[in-house]
């Protein structure tokens, strides 16, 4: 670091204590220093006329910037963990053997010189007769990365890792020149004395190449434009045109996401697409753990994380809408009951998300599979049916957006190792404005049984579309029966009217899921048969929000307003989603997610 017009500085190390100071040569200048998570040390200047931080200077200009070095690890510093540091791209190649007396050996390691600099306090002195003694020294020294020589008839040698280095300013006297040892590129030479000879023959072999390389690049270019001649004769340019367009669109995704530097404002990291074949081992078969519209899933392991990849397919038709939809919102959204999103990658028509790694998988495979469903206890449904209500009163009311999900269900409901729930797939959501409370579409999208019956007929939708499907989702899980395909096994149209209509005859107790009936708290049950009842009423007037539910649920105290009959519970109250004219209705009779990609 040198003086400047902006501030004064200086560096105090003795045996007792080391510290830096700086002062501002203009006291009105209002500044501030700081140790950024990649390592930079960072100047901001506050600016009075744009009212915001500006980025003075910073240093390191860049990580592992020295020539010679990379990351240690590219999936850590993609996930900003820059602690493991850089090694070398050219490994030292000598160490060992005697300069003066070989025969035939590797091209030695090259020395770097470096002037005016403060030497780490780890060297070795030796006793030389001058300078060119050195270089041999540490050349046969395998542990040798640097020397210096003190002009004192004495070299200094230094092992392992330099420390503390630093570069002073120029005319400063107490400088020292170093030479850091870096690994050699050039080729085998057949002897010590064919180092001319070598230099000629390479000069010669790289003039050769580098016109050969000319002469074929020119070709290819005029290859190229007889190709693409062709293929306009041939009516291909639209094949041309559609490649520029689909590469113009994901340029469009990546200045959406983020700045070129692999950020946006919610510093979600880019990962290369490398990082993200290593850990799937090439998206190999056995690291796929599920598959939905938008595409396959895979697990990975990045440093300290076990990850969800969640891979678009190039056949999927809602796939770049969904994905749009997750980066905008997802990414903005922290909840202990929201899945995480950690990251993505855009690269070679790749559209790709990490998210953290749900173990448990989804709730549907336990709720509704008979050797799995045990393994839910009642204790650890009402927690996750809290859960659930949890995060959708966040992005309903708490979070940064206000968020309407359309596609809640139990497969889109993840449990962590500890059986928490987490909501995922906002691929359906939309946004709506702090003061808006409801909107009308032109396309519904979601899931046949899920869907409320003001946006399933009308596109209608508000807060109370989400309050509906939890409603559906509540009873489901007190139930352990699966709505979708009711009507097949217990002659009912839904869940809800066949519950509704054993609650009517005081039979409540013959919902509950007889896996849990014995040991399950009876009134706990039942406030939650009933509370699933108020949330899928008719009219979205009649449904209680968010919040009421969550209130319902932690207090046992409150009693519960009485409910009408549910909705779609029987043929009178039924009308068939694709009798509207008003809207476009996608209905998928196996409970998968279903979906016509509009603009939000």
């Amino acid at each position: 670091m040198r003086l400047n017009h902006m501030y004064n500085h200086s560096y105090v190390t003795n045996k007792n204590e080391s510290y830096f100071t700086y002062s501002l040569n203009n006291p009105k200048t209002i500044s501030r220093l700081v140790m950024h998570t990649s390592g930079q040390i960072q100047q901001f200047t506050w600016s009075e006329n744009s009212r915001e931080w500006n980025l003075f200077g910073s240093q390191p200009k860049r990580q592992c910037e020295v020539y010679g070095f990379e990351p240690k690890s590219e999936i850590e510093w993609n996930l900003r963990a820059y602690s493991s540091g850089c090694s070398r791209i050219t490994n030292l190649q000598y160490c060992g053997t005697d300069v003066s007396t070989s025969a035939k050996y590797r091209e030695p390691d090259v020395f770097q010189e470096i002037r005016i600099m403060s030497l780490p306090e780890n060297k070795q002195s030796v006793v030389v007769g001058n300078i060119s003694e050195c270089h041999p020294i540490c050349l046969n020294n395998c542990s040798c990365t640097a020397y210096a020589y003190d002009s004192s008839t004495r070299c200094s040698i230094f092992t392992g890792d330099l420390l503390n280095l630093q570069q002073l300013g120029t005319g400063e006297r107490n400088g020292t020149t170093l030479y850091i040892r870096l690994g050699s590129a050039l080729p085998l030479l057949k002897s010590v004395n064919a180092n001319k000879r070598s230099l000629v023959i390479a000069l010669v072999s790289g003039t050769a190449g580098l016109l050969t390389i000319t002469f074929g690049y020119f070709l290819w270019k005029k290859t190229w434009g007889k190709e693409r001649e062709r293929r306009r004769k041939n009516g291909e340019t639209k094949t041309l045109e559609k490649e520029r367009k689909h590469r113009k669109k994901y340029d469009e995704i990546l200045s959406n996401v983020g700045d070129g530097g692999g950020k946006n404002d919610t510093e979600l990291p880019l990962f290369s697409l490398r990082s993200i074949l290593a850990v799937t081992n090439n998206f190999s078969e056995a690291n796929k753990v599920g598959e939905g519209g938008f595409g396959p899933v895979y697990k990975g392991i990045l440093p300290g994380n076990q990850v969800a990849i969640k891979r678009l397919s190039k056949n999927s038709g809602q796939g770049h809408q969904e994905f749009m939809n997750e980066l905008k919102l997802i990414a903005k959204l922290q909840h202990t009951n929201l899945v995480r999103l950690l990251g993505c990658c855009i690269e070679e028509e790749e559209l790709i998300l990490i998210y953290e790694f749900m173990p448990n998988r989804s709730l549907d495979k336990f709720l509704f599979d008979p050797s799995e469903k045990l393994e839910l206890d009642w204790g650890k449904r009402f927690r996750i049916i809290e859960g659930i209500a949890q995060g959708i009163l966040y992005i309903h009311k708490y979070s940064r957006l206000k968020i309407i999900h359309r596609d809640l269900k139990a497969s889109n409901v993840l449990l962590d190792g500890a059986m928490n729930p987490k909501i995922s797939d906002f691929g359906m959501a939309k946004i709506f404005e702090i003061n808006q409370t409801e909107a009308n579409t032109n396309s519904v999208v979601g899931t046949y049984g899920y869907m409320s019956p003001e946006y399933a007929r009308y596109g209608h939708f508000s807060e109370k579309l989400d309050v509906f499907s939890f409603g559906v989702l509540l009873l489901e899980i007190v139930s352990g029966k699966k709505n979708a395909a009711f009507h097949r096994f217990e002659h009912s149209l839904t869940l809800a009217g066949w519950a509704w209509e054993l609650w009517r005859e005081g039979r409540g107790m013959e919902v509950i899921d007889a896996s849990v009936k014995e040991t399950c708290r009876p009134d706990e049950a039942l406030k939650c048969i009933q509370l699933g009842f108020l949330c899928v009423q008719e009219d979205p007037t009649d449904r209680p929000t968010m919040s009421a539910v969550i209130l319902m649920l932690a207090n046992e105290a409150t009693s519960l307003p009485p409910s009408k009959e549910p909705a779609f519970s029987t043929h009178r109250n039924s009308v068939a989603v694709s009798s509207s004219p008003q809207t476009t209705p996608i209905i998928s009779n196996n409970a998968v997610t279903i979906s016509l990609p509009e603009g939000r």
